[in-house]
């Protein structure tokens, strides 16, 4: 099973640290993160819940909204997020800045294509690998990373790629390689020269290629 590019993500209901809840409900008006973890007390897990912790503030910015999983129970998350914030340095507290579901059946995590086959847990199951999966505001799934279990994210890129979604929602234009907020995006490629130059007052700059075909068209972001 699993979810795909533009989907309708699920509107599961779950049991979370911050209590019961419907997704689409949860979710509301914002973008969403949904990224999930093998299991409570795992190192590099850790990690990444602390430096989501640290990081909210920017995706609070962004009007995303962010929920965790990992396939054990409300008492042993509630735990966990003494440790994670002991290890980022912060007072200890009950709940972090965002809710962590508990999937003690893997339920979830089977509903949307998150186990790694290759890694098993000490009881033989297989763990669940680190998933990341942006829903828009329209409930749909814009973008799914898959991690294996071994592997920690770079959560500076999550936020990256959410600048890009972002800004590609509402403008005709796409993001190249490596790019970063504030630098030059590039024109669609079905948009003719005379509507960009409508649509890009700022104008654009077209990269002159052996097959001459302007294809390679930069414009600030606008």
């Amino acid at each position: 099973m699993g979810i795909n590019l533009g989907d309708t993500f699920p509107n599961f209901e779950a049991k979370t640290t911050q209590g019961d809840i419907k997704f689409h409900d949860w979710l509301g008006s914002s973008w969403g993160i949904l990224f999930s973890h093998p299991a409570d007390y795992t190192p590099v897990c850790t990690t990444e819940l602390g430096i989501m912790t640290e990081m909210m503030p920017e995706f609070e910015k962004r009007n995303v909204k962010v929920i965790a999983l990992s396939v054990d129970s409300i008492q042993d998350h509630q735990g966990w997020s003494q440790d994670i914030c002991a290890y980022i340095g912060k007072k200890p507290v009950w709940e972090l800045p965002y809710p962590i579901i508990a999937d003690e059946k893997r339920e979830l995590a089977v509903q949307l294509g998150m186990l790694d086959p290759d890694e098993k847990s000490k009881d033989g199951f297989p763990l669940t690998a680190r998933a990341v999966f942006i829903i828009g505001p329209d409930k749909k799934m814009k973008l799914s990373i898959l991690y294996p279990a071994t592997t920690g994210r770079n959560f500076d890129e999550i936020l990256r790629v959410i600048d890009s979604l972002q800004l590609t929602a509402c403008k005709k234009v796409a993001t190249p390689g490596n790019w970063k907020p504030g630098e030059s995006c590039m024109i669609l490629p079905n948009i003719t020269s005379e509507e960009a130059t409508q649509l890009f007052p700022k104008g654009f700059a077209t990269e002159n290629l052996p097959s001459k075909k302007n294809y390679m068209r930069f414009t600030p972001q606008p």
